[in-house]
Protein backbone atom coordinates (compact mmCIF):
# COMPACT_ATOMS: atom_id res chain seq x y z
CA UNK A 1 0.00 0.00 0.00
CA UNK A 2 1.17 3.56 -0.69
CA UNK A 3 1.47 5.88 2.29
CA UNK A 4 -0.99 8.81 1.60
CA UNK A 5 0.56 11.79 0.41
CA UNK A 6 -1.15 14.37 2.76
CA UNK A 7 -0.07 13.51 6.89
CA UNK A 8 -2.56 15.28 9.51
CA UNK A 9 -0.41 16.26 12.88
CA UNK A 10 -2.32 15.41 15.86
CA UNK A 11 0.25 14.74 18.06
CA UNK A 12 3.41 16.07 18.50
CA UNK A 13 6.39 15.59 20.46
CA UNK A 14 8.96 18.94 21.50
CA UNK A 15 12.47 18.37 23.21
CA UNK A 16 14.66 21.14 22.45
CA UNK A 17 17.49 22.86 24.07
CA UNK A 18 17.47 26.07 22.30
CA UNK A 19 14.02 27.47 23.02
CA UNK A 20 14.15 31.08 20.56
CA UNK A 21 10.22 31.11 19.68
CA UNK A 22 9.18 27.35 21.02
CA UNK A 23 6.72 29.03 22.80
CA UNK A 24 4.97 31.21 19.79
CA UNK A 25 5.47 27.62 17.75
CA UNK A 26 3.89 25.32 20.48
CA UNK A 27 0.99 28.23 20.48
CA UNK A 28 0.28 27.97 16.72
CA UNK A 29 0.17 24.13 17.14
CA UNK A 30 -2.28 24.25 19.91
CA UNK A 31 -4.56 26.11 18.29
CA UNK A 32 -4.69 23.50 15.46
CA UNK A 33 -5.74 20.89 17.53
CA UNK A 34 -2.23 19.60 18.20
CA UNK A 35 -1.52 17.32 21.27
CA UNK A 36 1.79 18.74 22.64
CA UNK A 37 4.18 16.51 24.58
CA UNK A 38 7.54 17.22 26.07
CA UNK A 39 10.15 16.95 28.28
CA UNK A 40 12.04 19.06 31.09
CA UNK A 41 12.37 22.74 30.27
CA UNK A 42 10.65 22.76 27.20
CA UNK A 43 7.24 21.11 29.17
CA UNK A 44 8.25 23.98 31.73
CA UNK A 45 8.73 26.98 29.30
CA UNK A 46 5.21 25.47 27.11
CA UNK A 47 3.32 25.26 30.36
CA UNK A 48 4.15 28.31 31.89
CA UNK A 49 2.82 30.44 28.88
CA UNK A 50 -0.59 28.95 29.54
CA UNK A 51 0.16 26.03 26.47
CA UNK A 52 -1.44 22.56 27.16
CA UNK A 53 1.29 20.32 27.38
CA UNK A 54 1.83 16.35 28.33
CA UNK A 55 4.85 15.68 29.96
CA UNK A 56 6.48 12.55 28.47
CA UNK A 57 6.69 11.41 31.63
CA UNK A 58 3.06 10.47 32.37
CA UNK A 59 3.30 9.23 28.72
CA UNK A 60 6.42 6.40 29.66
CA UNK A 61 5.34 5.91 33.11
CA UNK A 62 8.48 7.03 33.90
CA UNK A 63 10.19 10.05 35.03
CA UNK A 64 13.36 11.52 34.00
CA UNK A 65 16.29 9.96 35.95
CA UNK A 66 20.08 9.93 35.81
CA UNK A 67 20.23 13.08 35.07
CA UNK A 68 18.08 13.27 32.41
CA UNK A 69 19.91 10.52 30.52
CA UNK A 70 17.08 8.59 30.47
CA UNK A 71 13.59 10.16 29.41
CA UNK A 72 12.19 9.30 26.07
CA UNK A 73 13.62 6.17 25.52
CA UNK A 74 10.56 3.80 26.04
CA UNK A 75 8.39 1.93 23.63
CA UNK A 76 5.42 4.04 23.64
CA UNK A 77 7.73 7.00 22.91
CA UNK A 78 9.45 5.26 19.98
CA UNK A 79 6.39 3.13 18.64
CA UNK A 80 4.54 6.20 18.23
CA UNK A 81 7.32 7.49 16.26
CA UNK A 82 8.56 4.17 13.98
CA UNK A 83 5.02 2.66 13.57
CA UNK A 84 3.61 2.44 10.22
CA UNK A 85 0.37 3.55 9.58
CA UNK A 86 -0.49 1.21 6.78
CA UNK A 87 0.71 -2.11 8.23
CA UNK A 88 -1.71 -4.02 10.38
CA UNK A 89 0.26 -5.96 12.60
CA UNK A 90 2.03 -2.15 13.48
CA UNK A 91 -1.37 -1.12 14.28
CA UNK A 92 -2.23 -4.02 16.49
CA UNK A 93 0.84 -3.47 18.23
CA UNK A 94 -0.12 -0.02 19.23
CA UNK A 95 -3.39 -1.07 20.42
CA UNK A 96 -1.98 -3.63 22.23
CA UNK A 97 0.26 -2.00 24.51
CA UNK A 98 -1.60 1.36 24.55
CA UNK A 99 1.17 3.04 22.11
CA UNK A 100 -0.36 6.15 20.39
CA UNK A 101 1.28 7.26 17.31
CA UNK A 102 3.50 10.43 17.15
CA UNK A 103 2.85 12.33 13.95
CA UNK A 104 5.43 15.28 14.26
CA UNK A 105 8.86 15.67 16.50
CA UNK A 106 10.60 18.81 17.16
CA UNK A 107 14.42 18.03 18.82
CA UNK A 108 17.41 20.04 18.44
CA UNK A 109 19.79 17.75 20.44
CA UNK A 110 22.25 19.00 23.30
CA UNK A 111 24.74 21.78 22.20
CA UNK A 112 27.72 19.74 22.08
CA UNK A 113 29.32 21.69 19.05
CA UNK A 114 28.84 25.15 21.15
CA UNK A 115 30.07 23.32 24.59
CA UNK A 116 33.40 22.53 22.90
CA UNK A 117 33.60 26.55 21.40
CA UNK A 118 33.04 27.73 25.28
CA UNK A 119 36.10 25.31 25.91
CA UNK A 120 34.03 22.56 27.93
CA UNK A 121 36.38 20.27 29.95
CA UNK A 122 35.63 16.77 29.27
CA UNK A 123 32.86 15.87 31.79
CA UNK A 124 31.18 18.38 30.29
CA UNK A 125 31.56 17.41 27.04
CA UNK A 126 30.15 14.04 27.55
CA UNK A 127 27.16 15.11 29.25
CA UNK A 128 26.76 17.39 26.19
CA UNK A 129 26.28 14.26 23.97
CA UNK A 130 22.69 13.15 23.42
CA UNK A 131 21.06 9.73 23.41
CA UNK A 132 17.74 10.12 23.53
CA UNK A 133 17.06 12.86 20.83
CA UNK A 134 19.87 11.19 18.11
CA UNK A 135 17.40 8.36 18.79
CA UNK A 136 14.25 9.52 18.01
CA UNK A 137 15.62 11.64 15.31
CA UNK A 138 16.86 8.65 13.48
CA UNK A 139 13.50 7.22 14.51
CA UNK A 140 11.15 9.73 13.18
CA UNK A 141 13.33 10.58 9.68
CA UNK A 142 13.14 6.75 9.28
CA UNK A 143 9.02 6.72 9.52
CA UNK A 144 9.00 9.95 7.42
CA UNK A 145 6.27 8.76 5.20
CA UNK A 146 4.38 9.45 8.11
CA UNK A 147 6.20 11.49 10.85
CA UNK A 148 7.16 15.02 10.44
CA UNK A 149 11.09 15.77 12.11
CA UNK A 150 12.09 19.10 12.59
CA UNK A 151 15.72 19.76 14.01
CA UNK A 152 16.24 23.32 13.47
CA UNK A 153 14.22 26.45 14.68
CA UNK A 154 14.93 27.95 11.07
CA UNK A 155 12.39 25.30 10.02
CA UNK A 156 9.37 26.53 12.16
CA UNK A 157 8.34 29.06 9.99
CA UNK A 158 8.12 25.93 7.22
CA UNK A 159 6.25 23.83 8.73
CA UNK A 160 3.46 26.02 10.23
CA UNK A 161 3.23 27.97 6.35
CA UNK A 162 2.51 23.79 5.40
CA UNK A 163 0.27 23.35 7.92
CA UNK A 164 -1.57 26.27 7.28
CA UNK A 165 -2.01 25.73 3.38
CA UNK A 166 -2.79 22.07 3.93
CA UNK A 167 -5.38 22.37 6.92
CA UNK A 168 -2.97 21.01 9.36
CA UNK A 169 -1.04 18.06 7.58
CA UNK A 170 2.35 17.79 5.57
CA UNK A 171 3.32 16.70 2.57
CA UNK A 172 5.19 13.75 1.16
CA UNK A 173 7.91 15.89 -0.42
CA UNK A 174 8.39 18.20 2.75
CA UNK A 175 8.45 14.87 4.86
CA UNK A 176 10.98 13.85 2.81
CA UNK A 177 13.05 16.79 2.62
CA UNK A 178 13.06 17.94 6.39
CA UNK A 179 13.95 14.16 6.92
CA UNK A 180 17.12 14.83 5.24
CA UNK A 181 17.75 17.88 7.19
CA UNK A 182 17.24 15.49 10.37
CA UNK A 183 19.82 12.99 9.15
CA UNK A 184 22.38 15.23 7.89
CA UNK A 185 22.10 16.96 11.50
CA UNK A 186 22.49 13.26 13.27
CA UNK A 187 25.97 12.96 11.10
CA UNK A 188 27.33 16.27 11.32
CA UNK A 189 26.52 15.48 15.28
CA UNK A 190 28.48 12.33 15.66
CA UNK A 191 31.13 13.59 13.15
CA UNK A 192 31.68 16.37 15.70
CA UNK A 193 32.25 13.76 18.87
CA UNK A 194 33.64 11.62 16.69
CA UNK A 195 36.58 14.33 15.78
CA UNK A 196 36.96 15.23 19.79
CA UNK A 197 36.98 12.24 20.96
CA UNK A 198 39.30 11.26 18.66
CA UNK A 199 41.51 14.12 18.95
CA UNK A 200 41.50 13.49 23.23
CA UNK A 201 43.15 10.15 22.62
CA UNK A 202 45.96 12.08 20.90
CA UNK A 203 45.52 11.20 17.62
CA UNK A 204 45.01 13.88 14.56
CA UNK A 205 43.71 11.06 11.88
CA UNK A 206 40.66 8.99 13.14
CA UNK A 207 39.48 5.30 11.30
CA UNK A 208 36.84 6.96 9.51
CA UNK A 209 36.96 10.52 8.63
CA UNK A 210 34.10 12.42 8.26
CA UNK A 211 33.04 15.93 7.08
CA UNK A 212 30.40 18.41 9.06
CA UNK A 213 29.20 21.83 7.61
CA UNK A 214 26.08 23.64 8.48
CA UNK A 215 24.20 26.95 7.26
CA UNK A 216 24.92 26.96 3.97
CA UNK A 217 25.62 30.14 1.55
CA UNK A 218 24.54 29.12 -1.38
CA UNK A 219 26.97 31.12 -3.97
CA UNK A 220 25.92 32.20 -7.59
CA UNK A 221 28.37 29.84 -9.08
CA UNK A 222 31.55 27.91 -8.65
CA UNK A 223 35.00 28.71 -10.27
CA UNK A 224 33.26 28.96 -13.20
CA UNK A 225 29.47 30.31 -14.70
CA UNK A 226 28.79 26.42 -15.27
CA UNK A 227 29.98 25.26 -12.00
CA UNK A 228 27.17 25.37 -8.75
CA UNK A 229 28.61 25.78 -5.42
CA UNK A 230 27.90 26.65 -1.44
CA UNK A 231 29.92 28.05 1.40
CA UNK A 232 29.23 25.83 4.49
CA UNK A 233 30.40 26.57 8.05
CA UNK A 234 32.46 24.29 10.17
CA UNK A 235 32.90 24.43 13.81
CA UNK A 236 36.07 25.82 14.09
CA UNK A 237 36.62 28.99 15.71
CA UNK A 238 39.13 30.73 13.26
CA UNK A 239 39.19 34.78 12.59
CA UNK A 240 38.25 35.23 8.66
CA UNK A 241 36.12 35.34 6.07
CA UNK A 242 33.39 32.20 7.47
CA UNK A 243 32.68 34.25 10.60
CA UNK A 244 33.49 38.15 9.27
CA UNK A 245 30.95 41.05 9.17
CA UNK A 246 30.12 41.95 5.87
CA UNK A 247 29.83 45.54 6.23
CA UNK A 248 28.47 46.52 2.18
CA UNK A 249 29.32 45.10 -1.08
CA UNK A 250 27.43 42.22 -3.26
CA UNK A 251 27.61 38.93 -2.04
CA UNK A 252 31.05 37.41 -1.95
CA UNK A 253 31.59 34.89 -5.04
CA UNK A 254 33.76 31.09 -5.01
CA UNK A 255 36.47 32.86 -5.94
CA UNK A 256 36.23 36.08 -3.80
CA UNK A 257 35.76 33.15 -0.37
CA UNK A 258 38.80 31.57 -1.46
CA UNK A 259 41.09 34.44 -2.14
CA UNK A 260 39.71 36.44 0.54
CA UNK A 261 40.83 33.46 2.93
CA UNK A 262 44.56 33.59 1.04
CA UNK A 263 44.92 37.22 1.97
CA UNK A 264 44.34 37.10 4.91
CA UNK A 265 46.33 34.12 6.06
CA UNK A 266 49.00 35.38 4.89
CA UNK A 267 48.80 38.91 6.51
CA UNK A 268 48.21 37.08 9.56
CA UNK A 269 51.68 36.25 9.48
CA UNK A 270 53.33 39.52 9.59
CA UNK A 271 54.22 41.25 13.07
CA UNK A 272 54.53 44.52 11.66
CA UNK A 273 51.71 46.36 10.39
CA UNK A 274 51.03 44.60 6.86
CA UNK A 275 49.59 44.79 3.33
CA UNK A 276 48.75 41.83 1.11
CA UNK A 277 47.14 41.96 -2.34
CA UNK A 278 46.36 39.05 -3.89
CA UNK A 279 45.23 37.89 -7.38
CA UNK A 280 43.95 34.44 -8.11
CA UNK A 281 45.06 32.90 -4.39
CA UNK A 282 48.65 34.38 -5.00
CA UNK A 283 49.99 37.26 -3.81
CA UNK A 284 51.20 39.65 -5.91
CA UNK A 285 52.21 42.58 -3.42
CA UNK A 286 52.77 42.56 0.40
CA UNK A 287 54.57 45.04 2.51
CA UNK A 288 55.35 46.00 6.25
CA UNK A 289 56.15 49.21 7.53
CA UNK A 290 55.76 51.43 10.50
CA UNK A 291 52.49 53.35 9.43
CA UNK A 292 49.60 50.92 7.48
CA UNK A 293 49.69 53.50 4.69
CA UNK A 294 52.96 53.06 3.93
CA UNK A 295 52.42 49.21 3.59
CA UNK A 296 49.53 49.70 1.31
CA UNK A 297 52.00 52.42 -0.86
CA UNK A 298 54.89 49.39 -1.00
CA UNK A 299 52.70 46.06 -1.45
CA UNK A 300 50.57 48.20 -4.23
CA UNK A 301 53.99 49.15 -6.00
CA UNK A 302 55.21 46.09 -6.05
CA UNK A 303 52.99 44.87 -9.00
CA UNK A 304 50.48 47.66 -9.74
CA UNK A 305 49.24 46.24 -12.62
CA UNK A 306 47.92 42.90 -10.69
CA UNK A 307 46.76 44.41 -7.81
CA UNK A 308 43.85 45.81 -10.23
CA UNK A 309 40.66 43.72 -8.98
CA UNK A 310 42.19 42.05 -6.34
CA UNK A 311 41.77 40.77 -2.73
CA UNK A 312 43.35 43.28 0.21
CA UNK A 313 43.98 42.01 3.47
CA UNK A 314 45.25 44.06 6.60
CA UNK A 315 46.66 42.82 9.96
CA UNK A 316 45.13 46.15 11.71
CA UNK A 317 42.74 48.43 12.36
CA UNK A 318 42.23 50.22 8.43
CA UNK A 319 42.49 53.79 8.83
CA UNK A 320 41.51 57.08 7.16
CA UNK A 321 44.98 57.79 5.29
CA UNK A 322 45.08 54.15 4.54
CA UNK A 323 41.35 53.70 3.40
CA UNK A 324 41.71 56.97 1.18
CA UNK A 325 44.73 55.24 -0.48
CA UNK A 326 42.72 51.63 -1.21
CA UNK A 327 40.04 54.13 -3.07
CA UNK A 328 41.84 55.16 -5.52
CA UNK A 329 41.79 52.21 -7.31
CA UNK A 330 39.49 49.23 -8.08
CA UNK A 331 39.62 46.10 -5.85
CA UNK A 332 37.43 43.55 -5.43
CA UNK A 333 37.22 42.55 -1.13
CA UNK A 334 38.93 44.71 1.68
CA UNK A 335 39.61 42.63 4.64
CA UNK A 336 40.61 43.90 8.30
CA UNK A 337 40.14 43.21 11.83
CA UNK A 338 38.56 46.28 12.35
CA UNK A 339 37.80 49.81 10.07
CA UNK A 340 37.80 53.17 11.77
CA UNK A 341 34.55 55.08 11.24
CA UNK A 342 36.58 57.59 8.90
CA UNK A 343 37.96 55.26 6.68
CA UNK A 344 34.49 53.29 6.31
CA UNK A 345 33.11 56.62 5.19
CA UNK A 346 35.21 56.77 2.79
CA UNK A 347 35.60 52.84 1.24
CA UNK A 348 31.32 52.54 1.67
CA UNK A 349 31.61 55.53 -1.23
CA UNK A 350 32.63 52.70 -3.86
CA UNK A 351 29.30 50.79 -4.03
CA UNK A 352 30.85 47.70 -5.40
CA UNK A 353 33.50 47.40 -2.91
CA UNK A 354 32.91 44.39 -0.45
CA UNK A 355 34.17 44.93 3.40
CA UNK A 356 34.80 42.42 5.76
CA UNK A 357 35.49 43.24 8.95
CA UNK A 358 36.57 39.84 11.34
CA UNK A 359 37.00 41.28 14.87
CA UNK A 360 40.64 39.45 14.95
CA UNK A 361 43.72 37.60 13.62
CA UNK A 362 43.86 34.28 12.41
CA UNK A 363 46.68 32.19 14.79
CA UNK A 364 49.07 31.10 11.68
CA UNK A 365 50.84 28.59 14.21
CA UNK A 366 47.11 26.73 15.38
CA UNK A 367 46.44 23.32 13.98
CA UNK A 368 43.72 22.92 11.66
CA UNK A 369 43.63 20.69 8.51
CA UNK A 370 43.07 20.49 5.32
CA UNK A 371 41.11 18.66 2.85
CA UNK A 372 40.99 17.66 -1.00
CA UNK A 373 38.93 15.70 -2.80
CA UNK A 374 40.35 12.95 -4.85
CA UNK A 375 38.07 10.43 -7.14
CA UNK A 376 37.14 8.69 -4.46
CA UNK A 377 38.67 9.24 -1.65
CA UNK A 378 39.81 12.53 0.65
CA UNK A 379 43.61 13.97 0.91
CA UNK A 380 43.60 15.34 4.41
CA UNK A 381 46.62 16.97 5.86
CA UNK A 382 47.25 19.35 8.82
CA UNK A 383 47.38 22.91 7.98
CA UNK A 384 51.00 24.34 6.99
CA UNK A 385 51.82 25.86 10.74
CA UNK A 386 55.97 25.97 10.23
CA UNK A 387 57.98 29.18 10.84
CA UNK A 388 61.07 29.65 10.66
CA UNK A 389 62.66 32.43 12.97
CA UNK A 390 65.84 33.97 12.53
CA UNK A 391 67.45 31.44 15.00
CA UNK A 392 66.33 28.59 13.30
CA UNK A 393 68.78 30.03 10.30
CA UNK A 394 71.69 28.29 9.35
CA UNK A 395 73.76 30.37 7.00
CA UNK A 396 76.35 28.90 5.05
CA UNK A 397 78.10 30.76 2.80
CA UNK A 398 81.51 32.95 3.69
CA UNK A 399 79.29 36.11 3.67
CA UNK A 400 76.80 36.80 6.52
CA UNK A 401 73.39 38.55 5.92
CA UNK A 402 72.84 42.08 7.65
CA UNK A 403 69.94 42.26 10.17
CA UNK A 404 68.39 44.25 7.13
CA UNK A 405 68.82 41.71 4.92
CA UNK A 406 67.62 38.68 7.35
CA UNK A 407 64.33 40.87 7.98
CA UNK A 408 63.77 40.97 4.28
CA UNK A 409 64.61 37.28 3.88
CA UNK A 410 62.26 36.27 6.99
CA UNK A 411 59.14 38.21 5.15
CA UNK A 412 60.32 36.74 1.59
CA UNK A 413 60.35 33.16 3.13
CA UNK A 414 56.63 34.01 4.81
CA UNK A 415 55.27 35.16 1.26
CA UNK A 416 56.56 32.15 -0.55
CA UNK A 417 54.47 30.14 2.08
CA UNK A 418 51.34 31.34 0.76
CA UNK A 419 52.35 31.96 -3.26
CA UNK A 420 51.60 28.54 -5.33
CA UNK A 421 54.83 26.30 -6.17
CA UNK A 422 57.28 26.69 -7.88
CA UNK A 423 57.53 29.86 -5.99
CA UNK A 424 60.29 32.40 -6.02
CA UNK A 425 59.83 35.88 -3.67
CA UNK A 426 61.90 39.14 -4.38
CA UNK A 427 62.22 41.23 -1.07
CA UNK A 428 63.51 44.46 -0.63
CA UNK A 429 63.31 46.68 2.25
CA UNK A 430 60.22 45.55 3.86
CA UNK A 431 58.18 44.69 0.68
CA UNK A 432 57.69 42.34 -2.35
CA UNK A 433 60.13 43.44 -5.19
CA UNK A 434 58.70 40.30 -7.47
CA UNK A 435 57.06 37.36 -7.39
CA UNK A 436 57.08 34.30 -9.87
CA UNK A 437 54.45 31.80 -8.32
CA UNK A 438 52.74 28.81 -9.61
CA UNK A 439 55.83 27.74 -12.11
CA UNK A 440 56.53 24.10 -13.51
CA UNK A 441 60.19 25.25 -12.67
CA UNK A 442 61.94 27.21 -9.95
CA UNK A 443 64.38 28.66 -12.94
CA UNK A 444 61.17 29.69 -14.60
CA UNK A 445 59.40 31.15 -11.41
CA UNK A 446 62.60 33.37 -10.77
CA UNK A 447 63.23 34.44 -14.39
CA UNK A 448 59.27 35.81 -14.39
CA UNK A 449 59.93 37.64 -11.63
CA UNK A 450 62.72 39.27 -12.86
CA UNK A 451 60.89 40.38 -15.64
CA UNK A 452 57.92 41.69 -14.16
CA UNK A 453 59.96 43.77 -12.12
CA UNK A 454 62.08 45.59 -15.23
CA UNK A 455 58.60 45.71 -16.24
CA UNK A 456 57.29 47.55 -13.20
CA UNK A 457 60.42 50.14 -13.02
CA UNK A 458 59.72 51.43 -16.55
CA UNK A 459 55.90 51.74 -15.59
CA UNK A 460 56.66 53.51 -12.71
CA UNK A 461 59.82 55.74 -14.77
CA UNK A 462 62.27 54.24 -12.83
CA UNK A 463 65.60 53.50 -13.67
CA UNK A 464 66.17 50.20 -12.09
CA UNK A 465 63.75 47.25 -11.14
CA UNK A 466 63.47 46.87 -6.88
CA UNK A 467 65.28 43.24 -7.42
CA UNK A 468 68.29 45.14 -7.63
CA UNK A 469 69.98 44.78 -3.78
CA UNK A 470 66.92 42.41 -3.03
CA UNK A 471 66.89 39.00 -1.30
CA UNK A 472 65.20 35.90 -2.50
CA UNK A 473 63.22 33.09 -0.83
CA UNK A 474 62.45 29.53 -2.70
CA UNK A 475 59.95 27.74 -0.94
CA UNK A 476 61.62 24.71 -1.75
CA UNK A 477 65.48 23.20 -2.15
CA UNK A 478 67.10 25.12 -5.29
CA UNK A 479 67.63 21.93 -7.54
CA UNK A 480 70.46 23.16 -10.15
CA UNK A 481 73.02 25.96 -9.61
CA UNK A 482 70.80 27.97 -12.73
CA UNK A 483 68.05 29.48 -10.29
CA UNK A 484 70.67 31.14 -8.25
CA UNK A 485 72.65 32.49 -11.09
CA UNK A 486 69.38 33.69 -12.52
CA UNK A 487 68.79 35.64 -8.97
CA UNK A 488 71.60 37.05 -8.71
CA UNK A 489 72.05 38.59 -12.49
CA UNK A 490 68.58 40.01 -11.07
CA UNK A 491 70.79 41.92 -8.72
CA UNK A 492 69.74 39.88 -5.22
CA UNK A 493 72.11 39.49 -2.61
CA UNK A 494 71.27 36.86 -0.40
CA UNK A 495 68.66 34.08 -0.71
CA UNK A 496 67.10 31.98 1.77
CA UNK A 497 65.55 27.96 0.76
CA UNK A 498 65.51 25.21 2.72
CA UNK A 499 68.57 23.11 1.51
CA UNK A 500 68.40 19.10 1.05
CA UNK A 501 69.48 19.13 -2.97
CA UNK A 502 71.81 16.66 -3.74
CA UNK A 503 73.62 19.86 -5.23
CA UNK A 504 73.60 21.97 -2.30
CA UNK A 505 77.43 22.28 -2.12
CA UNK A 506 77.64 23.31 -6.00
CA UNK A 507 75.19 25.87 -5.25
CA UNK A 508 76.96 26.92 -1.82
CA UNK A 509 79.70 27.55 -4.31
CA UNK A 510 78.53 29.45 -6.75
CA UNK A 511 76.98 31.60 -4.00
CA UNK A 512 80.02 32.15 -2.45
CA UNK A 513 81.74 33.03 -6.28
CA UNK A 514 78.74 36.05 -6.34
CA UNK A 515 79.43 36.89 -3.07
CA UNK A 516 75.45 36.24 -1.78
CA UNK A 517 74.58 35.25 1.31
CA UNK A 518 72.78 32.42 1.88
CA UNK A 519 70.57 30.82 4.75
CA UNK A 520 69.23 27.63 5.23
CA UNK A 521 65.65 26.84 6.97
CA UNK A 522 65.68 23.18 6.86
CA UNK A 523 61.60 23.78 6.47
CA UNK A 524 60.01 23.83 3.13
CA UNK A 525 56.77 25.31 2.11
CA UNK A 526 55.39 23.84 -0.97
CA UNK A 527 51.40 25.10 -2.03
CA UNK A 528 49.61 23.18 -4.68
Amino acid sequence: MTPPDLIHISRALISVSCKIGLTEFALALSQMGVEILSTGGSCKKIADAGIPVVDVAKITGFPEMMDGRIKTLHPSIHGGLLARRDKDDHIAAMNEYGISQIDLLVVDLYPFEISQSHGADYDESVENIDIGGQAMIRAASKNHEFVTVIVDVDDYGLLLDEMYAHNGSTRMALRRKLAAIAYGRTAAYDAAISLWLTRETGEIFPRRFTLSGFAPRMLRYGENPHQEAAFYHTAEKRFGVSNAEQIQGKKLSYNNLNDTAAAFELVAELESPGIVIIKHANPCGVAVANLLSEAWDAALASDPISAFGGIVAANRKIDFATATKIATIFVEVVIAPYFDPRALEVLIGKKNLRLLKTGGMPDPTSSGLIINNLSGGLLVQSRDAGKVNQDKLKVVTNRYPSEAEIRDLLLAFRVCKHAKSNAIVYVKDGSTAAIGAGQTSRVDAAKIAALKAKDIAELAGRAEPRTLGSVVASDAFLPFVDTLITVAEAGATAIIQPGGSVRDKEIIAAANERNLAMVLTGMRHLLH
